[in-house]
Parts: C-alpha cells; structure tokens; sequence
C-alpha cells in the first residue's frame, strides 16, 4: 500500500511538472511573438490608441497659477448684484471654470428693498468670509446670522437666503464652484 502512495503522489508530482512547463512553452511562445512583431499593433490597440485622444480632450485642461494683488481699482460695479463691487482674483482664468473666487465690497448704506430679496444660486459648492465689517444674513433652515469679521459659512447649493443688513465697510471674500451660475430671484 505505501508503494501505491508514492506511486500516485510522484504521477501527481509529474502531472504538476508538465503543466508547469507547457505554461511556460506558451509564455515564452507569447513573449517571442510580441518581441518579433517589433511594433505592429493590433486592431484592438489600435482602437484603444484612437480613443485615447477624445478620452483625453474631456478632461478638463490643466489649471495656471493665479496671483492676485490689491488694487482699488481692481474693485468693479459689474457684478450679480448693484450695490456691491467686485475685485475678480483671476480663479475663474486660471482654473477653466471650474471655480471662482472675488471679494465683494457691500456698498453702504443698506438698503433693505434693494439687497433684502430672497434668492438661491444654483451652484455645486459656495463659500463667504468675512474680511472686513459685518453682515447679517438669513439662509433656510439656519435662521438670521450676525457674520462679523472672521466669520465664514458655506451655502449649501440652491439653499434659500438673503442680505438683511450690513456694515458701510464690510469686504467679503467669496468661493463658487462653478464659475459660471445661474441666480433665481423668489418672492418672499
């Protein structure tokens, strides 16, 4: 009985052995095919390769670096709203749209029937914080907010909210993703 035992496991051994070889026959086989062809590509690369350009023309184009310095004259009454300038910091240029960024001069006095009106903006991500002054705000579901300087929130996007009142010197600094958005005006 224990000859039969050595008798299978070296069988086994040998099966084992011949596999092991014919696989690497066929690597090596393989291998000296790719290194003959020297360079001819197969329909299926050659598919790949074609649609590697129009992969790579969807992606978005690479950013630039976007240095700002503070100018008074940088500060622009074309923006969303008329009572405010705006100082572009050349995010939007520099990142192809993908974002935006400014700081915002709220123009005093305030004027409740001009800034008091309940919007949203239909935006992916927004950011505000306050360099200078104060501002109060109201946003659904958070209430009225006294921002002062130093303070920062987030606006979840199409989030209901409005200006209540603000200081004659108050200076904003804002984010936006994307660059480009749309502002919807709503009654209240």
């Amino acid at each position: 009985m224990a000859k039969q035992k050595t008798a299978s496991r070296s069988a086994a051994k040998t099966a084992v052995k011949k596999k092991w070889t014919g696989l690497k026959s066929t690597a090596k086989s393989a291998a000296r095919k790719t290194i003959k062809s020297k360079g001819r590509v197969s329909a299926a690369k050659k598919t790949a390769v074609k649609a590697a350009p129009k992969a790579a023309s969807k992606a978005r184009p690479k950013q630039r670096i976007a240095i700002s310095h503070h100018r008074e004259e940088d500060f622009k009454a074309d923006g969303l709203r008329t009572y405010a300038k705006y100082r572009d910091l050349g995010i939007s240029a520099a990142s192809h749209g993908l974002a935006q960024a400014h700081v915002i001069r709220l123009q005093g006095p305030c004027n409740p029937e001009e800034v008091s009106k309940l919007h949203f903006h239909d935006v992916e991500f927004q950011m505000v914080y306050v360099l200078k002054g104060w501002v109060k705000t109201y946003m659904e579901g958070e209430g009225e907010t006294l921002m002062k300087q130093g303070s920062a929130w987030t606006q979840p996007p199409r989030i209901r909210h409005m200006i209540l009142d603000y200081s004659d010197d108050v200076e904003l600094l804002e984010v936006i993703l994307p660059a480009e958005f749309k502002t919807v005006e709503l009654k209240a």
